[in-house]
């Protein structure tokens, strides 16, 4: 599999706050990003959400729009060139940081309210993907995403 890259990071501060969008984030191992909203204690296994630049074109392609804002879908990393549902169970490695990918982001019941009608249906299957930190880094805009095992 060849490597991807990060194309877009979002920090989400508070619940439905505006999303910050910085060049380069800190990841802690076993807590989250540093400044999102979500950090456990107990190294659970949604630390971070990633969604690819692919799957944001095809939920536009189903809703016929051009594009979707990354914001819109509140994922902490977008990603290009890599088929992020290929990677569950794996570790892959982002700038500094090491992830181990734990499961899908499946869409919330207020896609169809940001996103309109058949919103929800659109993201289905779309939604990126979960994972816990195994190594806290720093991740920025153009970093490899790379698998490890």
């Amino acid at each position: 599999m060849r490597p991807g890259w990060v194309t877009w990071l979002g920090l989400r501060p508070a619940r439905r706050a505006t999303m910050l969008t910085p060049w380069s984030v800190g990841l802690v191992a076993q807590r989250g990003i540093a400044g999102d909203r979500y950090d456990t204690t107990h190294d659970g296994p949604r630390q971070v959400t990633l969604i690819a630049a692919e799957d944001l074109a095809a939920i536009a392609a189903f809703l016929g729009r051009s594009v979707i804002a990354p914001e819109l879908l509140r994922r902490n990393i977008v990603t290009s060139g890599i088929n992020l549902l290929a990677l569950k169970d794996r570790r892959v490695r982002l700038g500094a940081a090491l992830l181990e990918i734990s499961g899908d982001c499946a869409p919330c019941s207020r896609m169809e309210h940001v996103l309109g009608p058949g919103g929800y249906n659109a993201v289905r299957g779309h939604g990126g993907i979960t994972a816990r930190i195994i190594e806290g880094g720093e991740v920025a805009i153009g970093d490899a995403v790379e698998r490890v095992r």
